[in-house]
């Protein structure tokens, strides 16, 4: 018999992701089989599944929590946007088209036994299910069709634990609110409250908790406070993305309006000698950058567009032409050639798009998405890397003969005669330490003792002890649903 939990928020970015990747952690420390679920998710921080799908970032990082790989059954529905309106859908993995948020809403209905599927079949495998919601189940106008809170529970038949941010500050109210807008049914699914970021002793709030406790009748679980090496995990969000470090090689990061798989900032971010400085939107690439890195991106011409509106390209002439560094990774990689050709209007209206002009490549898009987890080796450092590509489009070009990686004994990436512009479809590059090391070597980096994969574990284990001494496990433990997987997937 496998148990279930569902762990809801007030609102989005109250620490449901890390909360979920803790809670994780900490029962497959005790010795259970754990797998993390997210019915629904938005995010174009995406990761490249053993399977050949592609899910959201803060599975594969749950899924690690686990000691798993990712797998597709883990995030079923994967919203990527591409516009204010419109965004691409990922369906156990793979692309489904690009819907607009109406006709997405319309969609929902039919995703659901897909979404069931999934569940179910992840259940199989697993002791405990702990699932993640998305956004608030609070949002009532939302709850018609719903597949990602309380639509899902329901479906599942999984009970619920709401979580409240209480360094937005008026927690009390999050959750009562929550408790007084949803409907009776709804409140009942709901077991149990925890509270989350308190700054400080969290005994300071045992009244407001016995209040929530009293308006609601909900159990409560627990006030976490704030985990300060949260930063050093790789993050989802891109409200999350911040400048960071203080060493004294620069890298300057433009935030481009759809950037996407940010988390390859999180290990160079983490080396002493390196400041990553994130450059917000109407603010000049910095003079003293030593690289300027272009980032992927889920909308290559519409952010080409929009660097070019902030005036980055002229930063960008400026940079080079003082001698600077300059690399971009996929949609990055694809701005920085001569051309951008979409004749199927993938990416919007079809037609040909003259790029920063920086390398001899030309990118064509279309064709099906690449989506593969591949060794390169990088032909400088002779260091082999484990990497992951997520793109569609094909390049080509001169610039393309001076390859600077190989992929399986092909050729990977481009740069100029110089070697100061380069370009590659990889991520993950930079969580290799051997690579990083003689990367950043070129920009007068000393050795460094960051092994920096490990790290991530080792916050993973600190986060779950977190969590196991202010959240009580044994009762969220008590409060999970069984679930019969052989009824279920025979129904």
């Amino acid at each position: 018999m496998t148990k279930a939990i569902m762990i809801q928020g007030t609102g989005s970015n109250v620490g449901k992701s890390m909360l979920v990747a803790g809670i994780c952690r900490a029962f497959t420390k005790r010795g259970l089989r754990v797998a993390p679920f997210k019915p629904q998710n938005m995010s174009n921080n995406a990761a490249v599944t053993q399977d050949g799908g592609e899910i959201g970032r803060a599975q594969a990082l749950q899924a690690r929590a686990c000691g798993l790989s990712a797998h597709t059954d883990m995030n079923p529905v994967l919203l990527k946007p591409e516009s204010d309106q419109g965004a691409q859908v990922v369906v156990q993995g793979k692309r489904m088209g690009t819907l607009k948020a109406r006709d997405y809403g319309r969609e929902k209905p039919n995703l659901l036994p897909k979404v069931l599927e999934s569940f179910h079949r992840l259940a199989t495998r697993a002791d405990l299910v702990v699932i993640e919601g998305a956004g608030s189940p609070a949002e009532t106008n939302l709850r018609q069709g719903d597949i990602a809170n309380m639509g899902f529970a329901e479906a599942a038949d999984v009970p619920v634990i709401l979580v409240g941010d209480i360094d937005r500050g008026g927690v009390i109210a999050q959750i009562v609110g929550s408790h007084t807008v949803l409907s009776p049914a709804d409140r009942a699914r709901i077991r149990g409250f925890a509270v989350n970021k308190f700054r400080g002793d969290p005994s300071l709030f045992t009244e407001g908790s016995k209040e929530i406790e009293a308006r609601t009748g909900w159990a409560d679980l627990g006030t976490l406070p704030w985990f300060s090496q949260a930063h050093l995990l790789p993050a989802e969000d891109v409200m999350d993305i911040a400048s960071r470090g203080s060493g004294a090689i620069k890298i300057a990061v433009p935030r481009l309006s759809r950037i996407a798989n940010f988390d390859d900032l999180d290990p160079l971010a983490a080396e002493p000698d390196v400041t990553v400085q994130i450059i917000e939107p109407g603010q000049p690439l910095p003079g003293d950058a030593d690289l300027v890195l272009i980032p992927g991106t889920k909308s290559t011409i519409g952010d080409l567009a929009f660097f070019r509106a902030q005036g980055w390209d002229i930063d960008l002439h400026a940079h080079v032409r003082r001698g600077g560094h300059v690399q971009g990774i996929c949609g990055g990689y694809q701005m920085l050639g001569q051309w951008i050709d979409d004749p199927q209007g993938i990416e919007g209206p079809a037609g040909r798009h003259r790029g920063l002009g920086y390398l001899d490549v030309e990118t064509v898009m279309g064709g099906d998405k690449r989506l593969a987890q591949v060794r390169a080796t990088d032909h400088g450092s002779g260091h082999t890397v484990t990497a992951y590509e997520i793109h569609i489009g094909r390049t080509e070009g001169p610039d393309m003969a001076r390859a600077w990686l190989s992929v399986e004994g092909r050729p990977e990436g481009a740069a100029s005669p110089d070697g100061r512009i380069m370009g590659c479809y990889l991520h993950g590059l930079f969580s290799a330490d051997a690579f990083r090391a003689a990367y950043l070597s070129r920009f007068g980096a000393g050795p460094s003792t960051l092994r920096f994969e490990a790290s991530v574990v080792d916050t993973l284990d600190q986060l779950a002890d977190h969590i196991a001494a202010h959240l009580d496990l044994d009762r969220l433990y008590a409060l999970s649903s069984d679930i019969s997987v052989a009824a279920r997937s025979a129904g």
